[in-house]
């Protein structure tokens, strides 16, 4: 046996049981298709394939800037194949890239360095590339790349913690998975995060259903407010990967979490789920639940009493008639009301009409289900957010109607409210913004959303000091939520109208590297680079946002922006203007 120093590049394709449970064959010729290509970028990189099992392969590389090249080359022609796929049928690879020490034999390459690069694999998004601290240390600044660090990654099998950062492939999009912040201290109210149920029905097809009752569990604990309860978001991000339940929690800063499955079939459905400390990483409660679908709720309900009762008996009892609010008349309405939810999550312009589509087909099947309205609203405004909408007036219109519906159906529903205070202040309608975003907080303290959009409204409307305590509760709630480019694009306002443009300036970049394109993350690092002189910085940034929206200018953010206040207005147009923007 020989040991020798490689670059090890580990690859495996993310949700590829559900892919082949959708469709076995079709799954199975392009899996062999890209593996064919992936071997063929490995071999032009001068790798070399050592092994492959299943969805998975295994390479090394005399060099680390090759791999690295390798591999961002091959996920970017990847991501060009499923331009033209349906989302839920893409074949998405995720990659770890590790230099260390392995042991050759017999063609084949073992060790901790392999090992490593496995579950590096594990920490990137699918179509994208972790790598660890050994191989950014090689390849920094001899690439034209940029890096996101990730912090230390305590990782199955592996004693000690490994340094990982994320590729950031274009500039914008970063492809590893951000910790929360490392050390975040527990909070002083019991905390808890419920990961994504697993579907084993064996019907992929079904998986909106597991994940809204994993949403109406979350949503349910959030209403006792007692609790500290992770955001949907960010606990979604584990979906479909094998994590460490201690790590899990470590990683979001909660003392226990909630795990299971559900199986449906017919009109039947089983739920298994259970309460896991997550420092000890022992069981603390588990149970099994049959129940005929029309008692959906119910369970659902159960399965909160239960969970608050094992964790703090006396208030399992003081919130057992709370945790009863107001249940969808019809089981059917409510099902197609999680459809359209699974398309709003994906925020692409053919998933929101697709949403907006099924909300307004619930809201006919059952019209007290203040859910769906809710929802209707959200796809409208998220149409505006993303410079989909035909008409944003027209939208804007639309929303508020339907949010006012949904809170006259139930005033007491926190996610309703925090709907209609978002619509709002996309109105440019401040004080009923933050009065709705406040009632919110008092229903639901652990809403994440509420207090982002409390945060925002407080910026928009003048009063960015005030604002900074929500914006932070709203990333330690959520901290790896897919809209974290608002949470700190906001923050990174904030911090400029309070004339720290060094502090807005780093936000700005950091909101850079989530996904989603928005100009707003633009233009505040414009603006704060124009007030401290750097022109020639803000010129590169300036030609970035113009490459994408042409249109960009300091007329388009006078009327596009959501700031009103007039002074704030132009204390933001000024730094634009110094920083090089065209009038």
């Amino acid at each position: 046996m020989e040991r020798k120093l490689a670059a090890i590049l580990y690859a495996d394709v993310a949700g590829y049981s559900r892919l082949t449970g959708a469709d076995e064959e079709g799954t199975h010729r392009a899996l062999g298709t890209a593996l064919d290509r992936l071997s063929e970028w490995v071999e032009q990189h001068g790798g070399r394939v050592c092994h492959t099992a299943g969805d998975a392969i295994l390479a090394e590389f005399t060099t680390v800037s090759a791999a690295v090249t390798c591999a961002v080359a091959a996920q970017g022609e990847f991501s060009a194949w499923n331009a033209d796929v349906p989302e839920d049928r893409q074949l998405r690879f995720r990659m770890g890239i590790n230099l260390g020490e392995v042991i050759a034999d017999r063609g084949e390459i073992y060790g901790d360095g392999v090992n490593v690069a496995a579950r590096l694999e594990t920490l990137a998004e699918p179509g994208g590339v972790c790598v660890s601290g050994a191989v950014f240390d090689a390849v920094d600044g001899k690439l034209d790349l940029s890096f996101r660090d990730l912090g230390p990654q305590q990782v199955k099998n592996i004693a000690k913690p490994v340094r990982a950062y994320g590729v950031v492939t274009d500039g914008s999009v970063p492809t590893g998975i951000a910790p929360a912040p490392a050390g975040l201290p527990l909070p002083e109210k019991p905390s808890v995060a419920v990961m994504p149920f697993k579907n084993i029905s064996g019907d992929a097809e079904q998986e909106y259903f597991v994940d809204g009752v994993t949403e109406d569990i979350i949503m349910a604990l959030s209403r006792v407010r007692w609790f500290f309860v992770i955001a949907r978001n960010s606990t979604f991000v584990y979906k479909d990967k094998a994590v460490d339940v201690k790590q899990v929690a470590a990683d979001l800063g909660v003392r226990y979490v909630v795990e299971g499955s559900v199986r449906r079939g017919g009109d039947r459905v089983r739920v298994a789920a259970q309460l896991v400390d997550g420092v000890s990483g022992g069981t603390v409660w588990a149970e099994r639940y049959d129940r005929a679908l029309a008692d959906i709720f119910e369970l659902q309900d159960d399965i909160t009493e239960t969970i608050v009762g094992a964790v703090l008996p006396e208030l399992g009892r003081a919130e057992r008639e709370r945790s009863r609010s107001k249940k969808p008349e019809n089981v059917d309405a409510w099902d197609i009301y999680q459809r359209g939810m699974s398309h709003l999550y994906h925020y692409t312009k053919d998933d929101l009409a697709e949403a907006r589509a099924l909300f307004a087909e619930a809201m006919a099947i059952d019209a007290g289900l203040g859910l769906a309205y809710s929802g209707l609203a959200e796809a409208y405004y998220y149409e505006v957010v993303y410079g989909f909408a035909d008409n944003a007036d027209d939208n804007r219109a639309k929303a508020i109607k339907v949010a006012q519906r949904a809170v006259a159906l139930d005033a007491e529903d926190a996610g309703a409210r925090c709907t209609l205070g978002r619509i709002h202040y996309l109105r440019r309608e401040y004080p009923p913004a933050i009065r709705e975003l406040e009632t919110a907080l008092q229903l639901n303290p652990s809403l994440a959303l509420a207090h982002y959009g409390l945060g925002a409204a407080l910026v928009f409307s003048g009063r960015p000091a005030d604002a900074f305590p929500h914006l932070e509760r709203a990333i330690r709630l959520s901290p790896h939520d897919p809209n974290m480019g608002s949470f700190l694009v906001r923050i990174a306002d904030a911090s400029y109208f309070t004339e720290r443009y060094e502090e807005a300036a780093e936000w700005a970049i950091k909101a850079l590297g989530q996904p989603n394109f928005q100009w707003s993350r633009y233009a505040v690092l414009i603006a704060a680079l124009g007030q401290m002189g750097r022109t020639q910085k803000a010129a590169h940034y300036i030609d970035e946002v113009t490459s994408k929206r042409p249109d960009f200018s300091v007329a388009f953010v006078r009327t596009s922006h959501l700031f009103g206040n007039p002074q704030k207005m132009d204390h933001f147009l000024e730094g634009l203007t110094k920083g090089g923007l065209k009038a």
